[in-house]
């Protein structure tokens, strides 16, 4: 929890004027990236997972998002889970890249992007090699309703086993800095039960900075999916822009 508040407190003094897209708590992502040199965290504070009457709590879970060129971004992700141990958990580098600029960057028409990269090994006993995943993203917009299709596959870290993930976000605007979310989505893994869940939540902007807090909770619905989990973290993003008078632009 310190290290959580550690980060919450830094975002606070470093945020910048890059934009943040803001996709916790979501699995599934949008077709946006940020911009060159431009930061975006993810950083969950708390996720509470029930599965019958074992409970299982992953604090922090961190996703971290740099602009390396116009239209793609580095994504590296891990995990904290506590549950009879403290693992390492969903640790994963990715490339990602907008192949069609669209609603999200505010032109006509949807939002196309593709992400790819290795799934790393954990320490969780069964998942110490290396797999990969491809999602393609499709961004569209029905007003007042912003929806993020998510199709892709791989081959996980257990034995390399194939798999296929879906999802599909919908947004719903309350006020300019408050909206209602949604998620379904789901995993399919060769020889395993399915992963599939529905959320609800909301993602707030208590102020013009670029930081948003978030709180949802999520249903499973198949056999391989946690009974319920509540998940709450931040999003906060800055620029490493070199900046005339001052360096750099924190």
């Amino acid at each position: 929890m310190q290290f959580g508040a550690g980060l919450v407190g830094v975002a606070m003094v470093l945020l910048g004027a890059g934009p943040v897209s803001a996709y916790r708590p979501f699995v599934s992502t949008d077709a946006s990236v940020a911009d060159p040199r431009e930061v975006e965290i993810e950083l969950g504070a708390l996720t509470l997972s029930r599965t019958a009457r074992e409970n299982t709590f992953t604090a922090p879970s961190v996703v971290l998002n740099y602009g390396v060129r116009e239209r793609w971004e580095l994504v590296g992700e891990f995990r904290v889970q506590e549950g009879s141990g403290t693992e390492i958990t969903d640790p994963g580098i990715s490339l990602k890249g907008v192949l069609r600029e669209g609603v999200l960057q505010d032109k006509d028409g949807v939002s196309l992007a593709v992400e790819a990269g290795p799934l790393l090994p954990s320490t969780v006993k069964g998942e110490r090699g290396v797999g990969f995943e491809g999602t393609g993203i499709l961004s569209a917009r029905l007003a007042p309703l912003t929806f993020h299709l998510n199709v892709g596959g791989g081959v996980d870290r257990s034995d390399a086993r194939p798999f296929v993930t879906w999802g599909l976000i919908g947004e719903l605007p309350v006020t300019a800095r408050f909206r209602f979310v949604s998620e379904v989505n789901g995993e399919g893994t060769k020889g395993q039960r399915p992963n599939n869940s529905v959320l609800a939540g909301f993602i707030w902007q208590p102020s013009s900075a670029n930081f948003f807090l978030d709180a949802a909770i999520r249903r499973g619905f198949s056999g391989g999916a946690p009974d319920w989990e509540f998940t709450a973290g931040v999003t906060f993003g800055f620029s490493l822009a070199a900046s005339p008078r001052h360096g750099l632009g924190l």
